[in-house]
């Protein structure tokens, strides 16, 4: 076995920043809290989560979805802001109003960068926030946001808007409460992710890859963008690295992992190698 660091080695190591995720779990492992975790990794981030539902899900679909008691969620938010402050939040699947509340509740004093994710239905088409769900979570986490990062799909439903055109999309969310729109999707002969953070418009380029494994694309963009900001990044640069980071896990999916639309890969997991044995 490797020597384990002694107490000097490990104070000469920098503290890397945390951020915490507030989201649902994916049994299969491409998405929710799983894809969120691997993707604060990624950025360098130490990862803390506090899990508000749990799906028996694979790369088919969504079979069943399990949500934990609203006080219980409240207890792991408290429980990760009492011992390990996180330096940025993100939001994910939610699922029911009285979930959103709860979170709502407890973010309230933070005062810390703040994602939300609006995740609304899977890439297999299963619900991921109900219908009388989508009212609470404008009213109370959108205000509260730094930022919110729906696709295009999530933008049109969210305002009620058929427009493609990401600059009124992103301009009527704020309008809504949120404090900054970033629409994503990689759509259309010029694919861009469209940034407005309340006063200025930018276009983020986005690099499309021919590869069908994009379960967890979502995810792994909103929690990179949040561990981004974890790390101090300011809200437009942390949209650029995000958008890469997204992108590179698009690139290493794992196509034929499952019957279905494969995970992505923040990770790029086949390039790793296990450590010698002694």
């Amino acid at each position: 076995m490797q020597p384990s660091a002694t107490p000097s080695q490990s104070t000469n190591r920098a503290m890397p920043a945390r951020a915490l995720t507030i989201a649902s779990s994916d049994s299969g492992g491409g998405a929710g809290i799983q894809a969120d975790i691997k993707a604060f990794a990624r950025c360098g981030v130490h990862g803390t989560s506090a899990i508000v539902a749990l799906t028996a899900q694979n790369t088919v679909g969504v079979t069943a979805v399990h949500e934990c008691p609203p006080e219980f969620v409240t207890a792991q938010i408290e429980a990760v802001l009492a011992d390990l402050p996180p330096a940025a939040i993100k939001t994910g699947m939610l699922f029911s109003a009285p979930i959103i509340a709860a979170v709502a509740d407890a973010l309230r004093a933070t005062n810390l960068p703040l994602v939300v994710d609006p995740v609304m239905l899977a890439s297999s088409g299963a619900t991921l926030l109900r219908d009388d769900a989508i009212g609470t979570l404008m009213e109370t986490l959108f205000p509260l946001s730094t930022v919110i990062t729906p696709n295009l799909m999530e933008a049109q439903a969210l305002t009620g808007m058929q427009t493609e055109d990401r600059k009124e999309l992103s301009e009527a969310l704020v309008m809504m409460g949120a404090g900054g729109a970033l629409v994503t999707g990689g759509h259309g002969a010029r694919p861009v992710d469209h940034l407005f953070d309340g006063e200025n418009h930018y276009d983020i380029a986005v690099v499309r890859h021919p590869v069908e494994a994009t379960h967890g694309a979502g995810c792994t963009h909103s929690a990179a963008l949040a561990a981004c900001l974890a790390r101090g990044d300011s809200l437009v640069d942390a949209a650029h690295r995000a958008s890469r980071v997204a992108s590179d896990a698009v690139l290493n999916g794992l196509v034929g992992i499952g019957s279905g639309d494969g995970p992505v890969d923040a990770l790029d997991v086949r390039s790793f190698s296990p450590p010698p044995v002694r």
